[in-house]
Parts: structure tokens; C-alpha cells; sequence
């Protein structure tokens, strides 16, 4: 062999191998995404096979020929100028000048025919591959498909079994060899699939389980029965795919309960597992948690008028959704109108993350807001949950921009009257006038000044005693000012001698005279009325007022407020009484606005009037309604009731049960399932005897009275009627019973 063909003869071999190599990866790749998600290692083995034989027929590398390769080798390079086919010919047949290109292309081909790769897809294989392996580890761990058991051995925690007989078998009962309980979450958590050998659950709502069981010898059935099974007995279906004598039972629990294994063995003989209990759980709202914002906010018209606050959102499964409800309200009265909006936060929200942090800053002049408008928002979130997710609100928060035209006062709907006077409202000119006497400080005489500022003190005395006469205050609440004081009663070292109330010198001749004319006996003291406490009496000037308590203590404030206002006008210091009246109006503002009452306005279209009928008077057509309907009240425990009913008729008559009181006892199985998962310790053994008066198998009076005593206690005590009790009298009562025996 000539070595031009000894190179196209390795070239050859080289393509084979790498066509093999090929059908290696696919079959690999589909072995082991298959074996993986299906957990078994002979479907793996088989699909290896049957793929590797379908792709070694499709590549057929037992059709690589020299007269192909020297084909493909004219075709792809260059260097062999479509002379590789000279190499298959013995030089002997070749002329001279075809075995001098013989040559030639024998040491081309010595250079560039390592480097040339073979027609295959070998590296298109090995992505398939790693693929395919990359995906079945996946399905592996998180798919849908179930993981073999991982020991075969027994677990320590296993199902025991008990006759069902009170006759005991002579024959050694089968085994379980193996258990396990697939816990499948709902998807939506991203919880991953779990198997657990212990048969009493705690489990999310919507939670798949798929209990296996597996046994040292065959039997004949086997069943689940119990919690929300409508028949009360399921057969599991037969599973010896993974281990023989292997059975398997299917189901998302819809409620909390109790239930139990039942397997016939080859004999007829029937066997009974212990309760085991299911707890659901629910799957729990999202938490919002609101920093930097107070429930109310008040803006000034010329202040930054940004709300910025943060979110935190707190969920055990993820945050699906969260956005802000903001309404804007605009206008007062009846042309108040609202618009909501819904705002989003700053950030996107992260689908699925438990904890997320949202800042957020809301532009009162963005959402078109006028001085009086506010604006109400709230924050909404939403979970995963499928098909229904959970909702959560936070509170709502207020901000207002203070009107700087008016604040219009509204009565409340229990008031009957406006309570505020219109001459409440001339504070506000007082504080203009002294603010127009302030600035023309310097255009006025010393002597005008003195007089206006007087003038204004006399008007702010006015309205605090008109305060007065509103607020009650009898004695002192007309307008009229006091009869001037002598200048020489005045004491020339106190400026304010004449504006002040000497109370520890004036009226001492009144409070003489009183002592004369009435001299009271100091141990003749007149009893005080049992009705006081319960009268309203306008006698006293604290009481004489509609206003609450607290309306009345700022009323006071503001009047104490206009002391002072009016004290430094008098001493014609204008500029130090003007904080005061600022003060005073502040209060004045704050009670026009504490009967303000707020309601959101719904729409509503009256139905049209008919003009014939307008006006006319008649009643014909007008009839009563009557509505009449029709209440079930579900006693609670009815089923435990009936079953006391039908255990104390048994005892007493001595009679056995029959098939409908063993219905009317599962009924009440279920009712007492829902206190065991609660108190087990208190309710589980009546709970199992109970179970077992629903065997087809005589039952002695202990059990029977066993089962009634823990029924017994099932049930709640009843209410206690309220009986009278005896009552105190005080001293009204006494007086107005006095008196309606004496009119009888």
C-alpha cells in the first residue's frame, strides 16, 4: 500500500469513530433526561440502546468508503487540487506525470489532512448530551415525577396494623417493608418536592400527597380511609414497579382530619392501622409595613409639597403584585368630586421575592392638587396564591393643603343649629388693622398711633366679651365699656392700673354689706339634691353653652389669648400683640372646623317623574311591603348528638348496631375529627373507639360506654340563663320609686 492511500485509509477510520462517538451523546443524552425524570436506571439503560441503534442507522458509519473520503477531501481543501483520487491507484498504472502529482499531493496530504475534522456533528452531540443530563437532574429533584425510595430497607417509624377481628389470626399477618408519603407543594410556592416516612402532616392548602406502601408479601387489597374521602374507603391502586407488593393513593386534602390504613391479607382476614392526622395550613395575606409617613399631613400652599415614604412588603410565598389607591377629593359642599388613581411604586416589583423594600414619592402638585383638596391613599399588595391570591391593605393616610382663602364651617348632622356666631369671624380684620397700623408707624403722629392702637384694644375687648356672653358668661357680656376710674384712684407706678381687675380691693363694701344683711348659720347647711349630678344647670356659666367640653376649653384659650392681644394695644406696643391674635384666630379656626365631617359621595340617579302623575295625590297603585324569609339554623354536632342518642337507646334496650346508626357514628367521626386535630390528646381514643363501633363486628357495652363518655364531653356546656340578681339602689332611684308609689 502506497502511503497517499494509507492516509486516506486512516482519515477513514477516523470519521467512523467519531460517527460512533455521536451516536454515543444522543443516546446518552436521552438516557439519562428520561431515566433521571422517571427514576429508574432500566428505562434509562433501554432508551440508551434504542436510541444509540436509531442513530447509528441514520449515520451508518459502516458507509464511510475511501473513494467518500477522497471525495470529501477534493471538496475541502484546496491544497489537494481534486487529485486525492490519484492516491487510490497503484503507481504502477499512472503515467509519469501522474505520479509526480501523485507525490505531490501525498506530502500535502502528510500536512494538512490532521487538521481537516470529518463530515459529523460531534460537538451538536455533546450539547445534546449535557443538555439532556442538565434537564434530568432538574426533573430529578424538582419534576413532577416521583423519586425512588432511597433505602429499601424498613423505616423505623412504619405502619403498624391490628385485627380488625377481636378474634386474633393464627397466621403471621404481612409486613410493611417500605412507606413514604410525596409531599407536593403548590407550584406557585416554589417549594421543592419532599417524601417523608412519618404519616402525620402538616401541609400547605392545595398540597399533593401520594402515599406508597410496600409490603413483605402480597395481600389482597389495600385502602385509605377517613378525613374528606366521600366513601370513607378508597382502594389504593397496586404499584410493584419500583419494589413488589407496592401500592399507591393519590390526593390534595381539602380539609384538616383524620384517617387510617385497612389491607386484607390472602386469607380474608382484615387489618386496621392507627389515626394518623393531617393538619392544612393557610397560606397567610402579605404584610405592608409603611416608615416615614404620618396618618395625616397638612401642607402649606408655598411648601415642598412631596409625600416620600417607604414600603416593605413581607410574604411567606412571594409578592406578586403592590400598587397605591390614591383619591383625590376637590371642591366642597355639594360640588365636591373625587378621582382615583393608582400609582406605582419607584421600583418594579421583583415577581416572587418574600422581602421587598419600595421608597416612594408622592407629588401632591403632580396629581393637579389646589390649595383645600386632599388626597386619601392606601397600599395593596397581593401573593402567588392560585387560583386566588391573597389581598392586603394598609391603613389609609390623609394629607391636606390648607386653603388659603376661607375654612367654610359645616354643621354636623345631630346639630340642629350653627352654633357659630358671624361676629367670630372679626379677628381676622382685627389682625388686618393692626398689621395696616404696624406699617404706618411712621407716617402717623405719635398721638394718632396711641389712639388707633387704644381703639384697637377697645374692639378686641368687645369681641372677647362677646366670647364671653356666647360661652355664658352673664355676668360680664355686654359691650359697654366700665365707667372710667378717677386718675387719682390710679396708682401712678402700674401703667396697666386702669385695664386690670383689682379682685383683692374692688367690691369690699358689697361683700360687707352681704355680711350684714345675710348672716347664715354655719351648722345649717342645706342638703345637697340627689338630682344634681343629673341636671343641666344654666344657672352656672361653665354649663350654659351648647359646646362640648372641648370646645369649650379652646373657647377659653383663645379668650385668655385676647387678654393679652388686647393688654399690649393698650400700651401701644402693636408688633408684641400681634402674636397673640395670631394665636387667638388659630383657635378660632380649629373649632369652625371640628364639626367638618367627611363622607365619600357615591353617585346616584333618580329615577325619572312622571308629570301625570306628579302632584296627584293618589294612593292606589301604593301598596306595604312585606318581606318574609326563612332562617335554617345548623345545629352544631348534630351527628355527635344523635350518636349519644342511639349509644344510650342501645345500652338500654340491649340491642346491637345496626347499619344506620354505623353511618350515623362515621358522620360523627368527622364532627370530633375537627376537635382531635385541635386537642388530640383529649379526643383521639374516642375518636379510634369510635372508628372501631363502625366494623361489621360485635362490640362489647364497655366500648359502647367508653364512646358515649367521650362524646359526652365532645359537646359544649350550654349557656347559662342569667338569673336576677340583687341590685343597688342609690339615692335617685330611691326618690323616683318614693314617688311612683305615691301616685299608685
Amino acid at each position: 500500500m502506497n502511503k497517499g492511500r494509507l492516509l486516506i485509509s486512516q482519515f477513514r477510520k477516523r470519521w467512523q469513530r467519531r460517527s460512533y462517538v455521536e451516536a454515543i451523546c444522543y443516546a446518552l443524552g436521552m438516557a439519562l433526561l428520561l431515566g433521571l425524570s422517571l427514576s429508574s436506571t432500566l428505562i434509562g439503560g433501554l432508551v440508551f440502546l434504542g436510541v444509540f441503534a436509531i442513530a447509528v442507522l441514520l449515520l451508518r458509519p459502516w458507509q464511510i468508503t475511501t473513494s467518500r473520503v477522497s471525495r470529501f477531501i477534493d471538496r475541502q481543501l484546496v491544497t489537494a487540487e481534486n487529485s486525492s483520487q490519484l492516491l487510490l491507484t497503484s503507481p504502477q498504472e499512472l503515467s509519469v506525470i501522474a505520479r509526480l502529482q501523485q507525490q505531490k499531493i501525498t506530502k500535502q496530504l502528510e500536512t494538512d489532512l490532521n487538521a481537516l475534522p470529518p463530515e459529523t456533528h460531534l460537538k451538536k452531540a455533546v450539547i445534546i448530551a449535557l443538555l439532556g443530563a442538565l434537564l434530568g437532574v432538574v426533573l430529578w429533584q424538582w419534576g413532577p415525577f416521583d423519586k425512588p425510595l432511597p433505602h429499601p430497607e424498613r423505616p423505623a417509624a412504619v405502619v403498624e396494623f391490628y385485627p380488625a377481628d377481636s378474634i386474633a389470626p393464627t397466621i403471621t399477618p404481612p409486613l410493611i417493608q417500605n412507606q413514604r408519603v410525596l409531599i407536593t407543594a403548590p407550584s406557585y410556592t416554589g417549594v421543592a418536592k419532599r417524601s417523608s416516612t412519618t404519616m402525620n402532616l402538616k401541609i400547605l392548602e392545595g398540597t399533593r400527597l401520594s402515599w406508597e406502601v410496600y409490603f413483605d408479601k402480597p395481600i389482597a387489597t389495600l385502602g385509605i380511609e377517613g378525613f374528606d374521602i366521600p366513601s370513607n374507603f378508597t382502594p389504593m391502586t397496586a404499584n410493584g414497579e419500583i419494589q413488589p407488593n407496592g401500592y399507591r393513593f393519590s390526593k390534595v386534602p381539602e380539609r384538616s382530619g383524620y384517617y387510617n390504613f385497612r389491607f386484607t391479607d390472602l386469607s380474608g382476614n382484615e387489618y386496621l392501622s392507627e389515626l394518623y392526622a393531617i393538619e392544612l395550613q393557610k397560606d397567610q395575606s402579605p404584610l405592608i409595613s409603611v416608615s416615614g409617613l404620618a396618618p395625616f399631613a397638612t401642607f402649606e400652599f408655598d411648601q415642598d409639597k412631596r409625600m416620600r415614604f417607604t414600603t416593605q412588603l413581607t410574604d411567606d410565598y412571594g409578592i406578586e403584585d403592590a400598587f397605591i389607591i390614591a383619591t383625590v377629593s376637590k371642591g366642597s359642599g355639594e360640588s365636591v368630586k373625587f378621582r382615583e388613581e393608582r400609582l406605582e411604586f419607584e421600583q418594579t416589583i421583583r415577581l416572587g421575592a418574600k422581602n421587598q423594600i419600595l421608597p416612594k414619592t408622592i407629588d401632591l402638585d403632580q396629581l393637579g392638587m389646589d390649595p383645600g383638596d386632599e388626597l386619601y391613599f392606601y397600599i395593596e399588595a397581593s401573593d402567588q396564591k392560585t387560583p386566588r391570591p391573597n389581598i392586603a391593605r394598609s391603613e389609609t393616610f390623609f394629607a391636606v393643603i390648607k386653603d388659603t382663602v376661607s375654612d367654610g364651617f359645616a354643621v354636623a348632622g345631630t346639630l340642629g343649629a350653627d352654633l357659630m356666631p358671624d361676629y367670630f369671624r372679626s379677628q381676622r380684620q382685627l389682625i388686618i388693622d393692626t398689621e395696616k397700623l404696624i406699617s404706618q408707624r411712621g407716617v402717623l403722629s405719635k398721638k394718632e398711633f396711641e389712639a388707633t392702637s387704644n381703639a384697637l384694644g377697645f374692639d378686641q375687648k368687645a369681641l372677647r366679651l362677646k366670647y364671653g356672653e356666647f360661652m355664658g358668661d352673664e355676668a360680664d357680656s355686654g359691650i359697654a365699656v366700665n365707667p372710667e376710674i378717677p386718675d387719682a384712684a390710679l396708682d401712678p407706678d402700674d401703667p396697666t392700673a386702669g385695664y386690670t381687675h383689682d379682685h383683692d380691693n374692688e367690691n369690699e363694701h358689697n361683700l360687707v354689706d352681704h355680711d350684714h344683711d345675710h348672716e347664715e348659720d354655719p351648722t345649717q347647711e342645706e342638703e345637697a339634691s340627689p338630682l344634681d349630678n343629673y341636671l343641666h344647670n344654666h344657672d352656672d356659666p361653665e354649663e350654659s353653652t351648647l359646646f362640648t367640653q372641648s370646645l369649650k376649653s379652646k373657647l377659653q384659650q383663645a379668650m385668655a389669648e385676647m387678654w393679652d392681644a388686647e393688654l399690649y394695644l393698650r400700651l401701644y406696643t402693636p408688633e408684641e400683640s400681634l402674636p397673640y391674635q395670631y394665636k387667638a384666630l388659630k383657635l378660632i379656626q380649629e373649632i369652625k372646623n371640628s364639626a367638618r365631617i367627611y363622607v365619600h359621595r357615591i353617585g346616584f340617579d333618580p329615577p325619572p317623574i312622571k308629570e301625570e302623575k306628579r302632584l296627584t295625590g293618589e294612593l292606589e297603585e301604593i301598596e306595604n311591603v312585606f318581606v318574609k324569609e326563612d332562617f335554617e339554623v345548623d345545629e352544631p354536632y348534630q351527628f355527635i348528638r344523635q350518636s349519644i342518642a342511639v349509644l344510650e337507646q342501645r345500652l338500654r334496650e340491649n340491642q346491637t348496631l345496626s347499619a344506620a346508626d354505623k353511618q350515623i357514628f362515621a358522620k360523627a367521626g368527622e364532627e370530633l375529627a375537627v376537635l382531635a386535630i385541635e386537642q388530640p390528646s383529649k379526643y383521639l381514643k374516642t375518636l379510634q373507639a369510635l372508628k372501631w363501633l363502625t366494623e361489621d363486628k360485635p362490640q362489647p357495652a364497655a366500648t359502647l360506654l367508653q364512646v358515649q363518655s367521650g362524646l359526652l364531653k365532645a359537646i359544649p356546656s350550654q349557656i347559662q340563663n342569667i338569673s336576677a340578681s340583687a341590685r343597688s339602689w342609690d339615692r335617685l332611684d330611691q326618690l323616683i320609686m318614693k314617688n311612683l308609689d305615691g301616685r299608685d
